[in-house]
C-alpha cells in the first residue's frame, strides 16, 4: 500500500504534464497526495475495521476535499446515493492495493477487489482494473516470478503484457480508464530492476502518471519486500497524522 502512495506522490506533478524520461527528482518540488492516497487509505481503513467499503469511500472523499478527484466521482461525493454509477475508470484500481496485501487467498483477494471497485466502478472494467492490480500484488508477495505473474494475469484478464515501455511510451496518451491504464502499469513494474525503477518506469510513459504510478508502485512494493526506507520516510512525510496512523496500523495489522 506504501508503495501506491509513493507511486501517487511522485506522479502528482506530472499527470497533466507528463514527463517521459526516467531521470528525474524522485519527489519533485509542488508533489503532493491526490485522490489515489485518499482513497487507498480509506480502503485500507475499511479493511482493518470490517467496514463498508462506500461509507469510507465516501466519508474519505469528503474529508479530503480538492485532492483531483473525476467529475462523476464528485458528484457521487456530494450526493445522498450511496448507489455506484457504472465507472471503468481507473479509480478502482488505483486505490485497491491494501487488499492484495491483506489477505492469503486468491479466492478472497478477487472477491474483495470486486467488492471495492464495485461501490463505484460497477462496470466489468472497473472491476477487472481492480482485480487484475489485487491479484498482481497477491502474487508478487507471495514469492511469484515476473514470469508467472504476467502469464496469469494476461490469462485471467486477456490483457496485453507484451509490450515494452518503450514501445508505449512515444504514443502513449492521457488515459483514464482500466483498461487503458492497468496493463501499462504492471508492465513498469515486469521492466523494473527495484522498487525505484518501478516508478521511474511508470513516470516515464506519460499518461495519467499520479495514478499509473501508484498502481505500479503497489506491485512493486509487493514484489521487492517493501519500500526502500529513505523512500518511504520520505513519501510519508506529505501525509497527516491521521493518514500516517492508519497507514502504521494496517502494516502492524499484517505481521
Amino acid at each position: 500500500m506504501l508503495g501506491a502512495i509513493v507511486g501517487d506522490i511522485v506522479g502528482s506533478i506530472y499527470e497533466f504534464s507528463n514527463h517521459r524520461f526516467k531521470d528525474f527528482p524522485l519527489f519533485g518540488e509542488d508533489c503532493k497526495f491526490t485522490d489515489d492516497t485518499v482513497l487507498t487509505i480509506a480502503v485500507a481503513d475499511c479493511l482493518m475495521n470490517n467496514g463498508n467499503y462506500t461509507e469510507y469511500i465516501k466519508n474519505y472523499a469528503r474529508k479530503y476535499t480538492g485532492r483531483g478527484y473525476g467529475g462523476r466521482f464528485r458528484q457521487w461525493i456530494s450526493s445522498e446515493s450511496m448507489e455506484p454509477y457504472n465507472s471503468w475508470g481507473n479509480g478502482s484500481a488505483m486505490r485497491v492495493s491494501a487488499v492484495g496485501f491483506a489477505y492469503n487467498d486468491l479466492g478472497t483477494v478477487m472477491n474483495e477487489a470486486k467488492r471495492s471497485a464495485e461501490v463505484t466502478h460497477n462496470h466489468p472494467e472497473g472491476i477487472k482494473g481492480a482485480q487484475a492490480t489485487a491479484v498482481a500484488i497477491f502474487m508478487a508477495r507471495n514469492g511469484h516470478s515476473k514470469e508467472q505473474i504476467k502469464a496469469a494475469i494476461a490469462q485471467s484478464f486477456g490483457y496485453d503484457l507484451n509490450r515494452t515501455v518503450d514501445q508505449i511510451r512515444p504514443t502513449y496518451v492521457f488515459n483514464e480508464s482500466c483498461q487503458g491504464t492497468v496493463p501499462e502499469a504492471i508492465i513498469a513494474f515486469l521492466e523494473s530492476t527495484n522498487f525505484e525503477d518501478a516508478i521511474r518506469n511508470a513516470i516515464s510513459l506519460g499518461g495519467d502518471s499520479d495514478t499509473l504510478t501508484c498502481i505500479t508502485g503497489g506491485i512493486a512494493e509487493a514484489f521487492y519486500g517493501g519500500v526502500p526506507t529513505d523512500i518511504a520516510t520520505k513519501a510519508l512525510s506529505y501525509l497527516d497524522s491521521n493518514m500516517r496512523e492508519v497507514v502504521e496500523k494496517f502494516y502492524g495489522s499484517l505481521s
